[in-house]
Order: C-alpha cells, then structure tokens, then sequence
C-alpha cells in the first residue's frame, strides 16, 4: 500500500507503478518522465528543488503535530496534506485527510488539528496498533498480510518481544532492520482477516490522491 520498500530494495509496485530508488537528484526528471514510473529519491531536497523551476509541489509528509514551513517559494503551486498547513502562509491549497472531511480542498483558512484516534475497525480503534515502548531496533520475520492471533510475537525492539493486540491479518508493518523512536507506530492489525485488505490501494489515501488530481485537473493548460 505503499512505495517505501523501495528505499530499501531499489523498486516497489502499487497498482501497475513502479518506484525505482535514485542515488542522484539528477536522475529524478529521467525516471520520472516514464511511463507508470516514480523516482524516489532520499538525498537532500534542495538538490531536487535546483533542477528545474517546479510547477506544483505537494507536500504529503503528514507530520501531524508539525505546523508546516513555508514552501511557497519552491513550487508556482504548492499544496499541502494534512494538519499544520494555513492557506496563504505556508501553502496556495490544502487537502484535509482527517476521516470527518476527508479529501476537502481547502482555497482559504487552515487544515483541521490531528484529532488523535485512528479509525475503528470491528470496533477496534487505536487497540489495534502496536507503538514502540522505547527507542530501538526493530526486527520482525512477519509479512504485511500474515494472519496473526492475540498475544502472537509479531516483533522485537533489542530482543524484547511485541505483541498482537488481537487476532487479525498484519495490515502496517514497520521495516525489520530499522532504528525507531518510542512512539513510533510499529505493527497494525485488521481485524476482518481478510489478506486482501492489506494490498492495493486504501481508502483514506486514495481520496486523498484524487483530491489532489481534481486541484490538478482544474489548472489551466498551457499552449
């Protein structure tokens, strides 16, 4: 459900795209200029913002508590996900990605603060997350998609153990090999048990993504 493994693997696919790993920013227009294909790219920003005068930046980190910087300066528009942007002072546009108003695009005022609980599932809310009691490396021999029960191993920060909350299949799961800070969200459970219901596109982000596209849409065409 999402393109990250492609940091660590070199490509990822979602949906017939690829997302091929770059280690210049130089080569982000190249990749990207394909057909179904994303450069991604972890080096520093301003090596990606001294290509080319860009025509749109969306700004997707969703940093929830993070009241955004302004980016207005990098991008003829530039457009902003989630909690922390204020139309005018640090973004053009705005799309809400909270479930209340999901994929509501904002022309004035600020984006909605982080309400704090996740979606329920079968009546499991936040329960059905596993966070990280301390900071660490996390390790796990789990896929995204196994099916799990309550109490089952899921996952280890430094050798202690992390537990299902519930039984259910493994919807979100943190890469084995990295360093987390405590909090981090570590393990997610879908209590339908259905392995389907982790791959593909979700919901929440492709309301989001067409809200996106529908601001896109609406510029005018130039030539």
């Amino acid at each position: 459900m999402a393109f990250v493994d492609a940091v660590f693997d070199g490509q990822a696919s979602l949906e017939g795209i690829v997302a091929h790993r770059i280690g210049a920013a130089q080569d982000a227009l190249l990749v990207g200029s394909k057909a179904n294909s994303i450069a991604v790219y972890t080096g520093p920003f301003d090596d990606l913002l001294a290509l080319t005068p860009w025509g749109v930046l969306v700004d997707a980190r969703m940093r929830k508590r993070i009241h955004a910087e302004d980016q207005r300066t990098h991008a003829a528009l530039v457009i902003g996900l989630g909690p922390g942007f204020t139309v005018g002072e640090n973004c053009h546009k705005a799309v809400e990605t909270g479930w209340d108003d999901l994929g509501t695009i904002l022309t004035k005022g600020s984006t909605a603060s982080l309400r704090g609980e996740p979606r329920a599932i079968l009546g499991h809310a936040r329960g059905r997350l596993v966070y990280a009691p301390s900071a660490g490396i996390f390790n796990s021999i789990r896929r995204i998609g196994d099916t799990v029960k309550n109490g089952e191993t899921v996952g280890t920060i430094d050798g202690v153990p992390l537990s299902a909350p519930l039984s259910g299949i493994l919807r979100g799961l943190t890469r084995s090999g990295v360093r987390v800070d405590t909090g981090t969200k570590l393990i997610e459970i879908d209590p339908r048990g259905d392995p389907a219901s982790a791959f593909g596109l979700g919901e929440r982000p492709q309301r989001i993504a067409e809200a996106v596209l529908r601001i896109l849409t609406a510029l005018p065409r130039l030539g």
